[in-house]
C-alpha cells in the first residue's frame, strides 16, 4: 500500500477506471455475442455503436474496431440482414437557412488639431 498521499489517489483513480473499463469490455462483447448468435438489424447497429463506444474511451484501437466492424458486416451480408445504419445514412434534412443580415460599418473621421 502506498504511503504518499498523490500515490493512495492514484490507485483509488486506477481501480475506479478499471471497473469502468471493465463494464465497457462487458458490454461489447455481449453486443458481439448477441449479434453472431442471432443476426438482426438491431443486434447490428447495437454492435457497432458498442464498439464505436470502446475506442471513443481508447479500450480498443481503432484497427481493431474497423476489423469487428468488418466482421460483423460479412456475417450480416451472409444472413442477409440489412445494416441500419445504411437506412439512416439515406435520409436527408433539409434546413432553410435564415438570411444573413449585413452589417453596416461608419467611418469614425478624427479631427486633429494643430
Amino acid at each position: 500500500m502506498p504511503i504518499i498521499k498523490s500515490a493512495k489517489k492514484r490507485v483509488r483513480v486506477a481501480h475506479k477506471a478499471a471497473i469502468r473499463n471493465s463494464k465497457t469490455k462487458r458490454s461489447l462483447k455481449a453486443a458481439l455475442k448477441a449479434f453472431t448468435a442471432k443476426p438482426s438489424s438491431s443486434s447490428h447497429s447495437t454492435a457497432q455503436s458498442k464498439i464505436d463506444i470502446a475506442v471513443k474511451k481508447g479500450i480498443i484501437s481503432k484497427n481493431k474496431a474497423a476489423r469487428l466492424k468488418s466482421r460483423a458486416a460479412s456475417k450480416a451480408k451472409a444472413s442477409k440482414v440489412k445494416p441500419a445504419a445504411a437506412a439512416k445514412a439515406t435520409v436527408k434534412k433539409t434546413t432553410a437557412k435564415k438570411p444573413v443580415a449585413k452589417k453596416t460599418t461608419t467611418k469614425k473621421t478624427t479631427d486633429k488639431k494643430s
